[in-house]
């Protein structure tokens, strides 16, 4: 084992073999003592004294496992610690031992932050880290890196191969998979994961957590219950995630910032009626950064409105892309933040971009976060989404269900569409429950003359069952992935081929 690659065992890890190392060397000096003196009755007595005071000096029941909670102020000295234990880990491993190792992060984390609050999330936390923890081995290491993100290793084996490793992917996905309870509502929460698979000589512990992260980035991108494993050949194309600043964006804002599209349906018509743009950010050495790694760094820096004003250029110039293809489609959705509501010049700059693409003011969908407007919205807000409306600009109200808006909220300002958070739609075919409150939300938009779109819809299933409560509109990696604008042309054309398709129905012929 080279010196280089690997970390040496912490000095406390030394300190503990050491210390167990001593006791065992003594322990056949004690029985030939106590043997001379009490003969027979002694070594009986000293068989079942010792393992007694093992027990209750709380070695016997001390296992090499690290089932612990990162604080957010005890980031740092914690990661540390993590590090520690897996250079431990392989320093005792054996010469022909294998180790995977697994970095998961809950699907959406912000959403599922913002809809737990604080208080919710912490409970969430600790109840799932209560199930990976009973799940694992006891020399296994779960540890929780971040909000709703949690490292694991498992003990070295030479039985280890990818297959075993996609197996405990799954079955890790699987415990979060089970449904959480919150507040008597069934919270149904996703994840995707990265794993790497080291063998000796190992790289070090600072390495394959680079390696898993690296993946699990991969993962991310490729959409809500994504497996990937490390790569050499794709290390260089996913930036590390953990920690990020400005500068590791590595890239102009108004170059790095590029809108992929997503496409909504129709469950009437099966046709595509519109597209959601979402933020990517693609740096000078072509990697692609997810919005869960970028919107908090421009968010920090107080870039937010630049944001929008980028993918809103995009999103236009998309419409007219479309429409030069002759292609058909009626609406893009953009998102807005806090910020851009409050502006009091957010009209009159809508308006004039509108007019300078030439595109229709009803093509635009104005996404709105149910957070933003719940309760007693800013009077700026309020008159900024009530111009828009009328200017003719539908008012997309996202992720409902999850901001706890009234009644008369929807009923004070002027939204169109009602987009129901994927914490509803999930499972929805399976769970009644699920179903319950679907059928709920869409009565109650249909009183209110509102239509609806589900989204992350990700199953056939899912899509049947939310057709059949009759949701208008469906959006998810069920139907399609984000793309950039250079792949949409060729996808909406195979999609829209694909509808003209009408299948032969009649007497099947021998």
């Amino acid at each position: 084992m080279s010196a280089t690659n690997l970390k040496f065992p912490t000095l406390n890890s030394l300190s503990r073999f050491a210390r167990r190392s001593l006791a065992i060397t003594l322990l056949p000096t004690l029985s030939w003592v106590v043997y001379q003196i009490f003969g027979e009755n002694g070594l009986i007595g000293i068989a079942v004294a010792l393992p007694l005071l093992w027990a209750f000096s709380g070695s016997f029941g001390q296992k090499d496992t690290l089932k612990d909670v990162v604080q957010n102020d005890q980031h740092a000295t914690q990661a540390d610690q993590l590090e520690d234990r897996i250079n431990d880990m392989l320093f005792a491993a054996a010469t022909d031992a294998r180790l995977a190792l697994f970095c998961l992060e809950l699907d959406n984390p912000s959403d599922v932050t913002r809809r737990l609050g604080e208080a919710g999330l912490q409970n969430i936390q600790d109840r799932l880290q209560a199930r990976y923890a009973s799940c694992l081995r006891s020399r296994d290491i779960v540890f929780r890196t971040g909000p709703l993100h949690w490292t694991f290793v498992t003990t070295p084996s030479a039985k280890m191969n990818l297959e075993i490793a996609i197996a405990q992917a799954n079955r890790l996905q699987d415990i979060a998979d089970e449904p959480l309870f919150v507040d008597d509502d069934r919270l149904y929460l996703s994840s995707s994961i990265g794993f790497t698979i080291a063998q000796k000589p190992f790289k070090g512990a600072h390495v394959l957590l680079s390696q898993a992260q690296s993946a699990l980035t991969e993962a991310v991108l490729n959409g809500p219950n994504s497996i990937r494993a490390f790569t050499p050949s794709k290390a260089s194309k996913f930036a590390q995630t953990q920690t990020f600043h400005l500068q590791d964006l590595n890239g102009d804002i108004d170059t790095s910032l590029i809108a992929w599209f997503q496409p909504q349906i129709s469950t009437d018509t099966g046709r595509i009626t519109g597209f959601e743009a979402l933020a990517r950010w693609q740096d000078n050495a072509g990697q692609i950064h997810s919005p869960a790694t970028v919107l908090p760094v421009l968010q920090q820096h107080g870039l937010m409105e630049r944001l929008t004003d980028i993918m809103l250029m995009q999103s236009l110039t998309a419409l007219q892309t479309w429409d030069a293809h002759d292609l058909k489609i009626e609406t893009i959705g953009v998102n807005f933040s806090h910020s851009d509501l409050a502006n009091p010049m957010l009209y009159e700059k809508i308006a004039w971009d509108l007019d300078r693409f030439e595109i229709e003011p009803q093509r635009l969908c104005v996404e709105v976060l149910e957070s933003v407007i719940a309760g007693e919205a800013d009077d700026i807000i309020v008159r900024n989404v009530t111009r828009l409306a009328e200017l003719g600009c539908q008012i997309d109200l996202d992720d409902f269900g999850t901001g706890h808006s009234s009644i008369s909220t929807l009923r004070r300002l002027p939204v169109h569409r009602l987009k129901i958070d994927r914490s509803f739609v999930a499972k929805a075919d399976l769970d009644s429950e699920q179903q319950k409150m679907v059928a709920t939300i869409l009565m109650m938009a249909e009183r209110l003359d509102l239509a609806c779109l589900a989204e992350g819809v990700e199953t056939l299933g899912e899509q049947s069952i939310l057709a059949q409560l009759g949701c208008r509109y469906v959006q998810g990696y069920g139907i399609a992935k984000p793309m950039p604008l250079d792949e949409t042309v060729d996808w909406i054309a195979s999609f829209q081929d694909r509808q003209l398709i009408t299948p032969e129905i009649g007497r099947k012929r021998s």
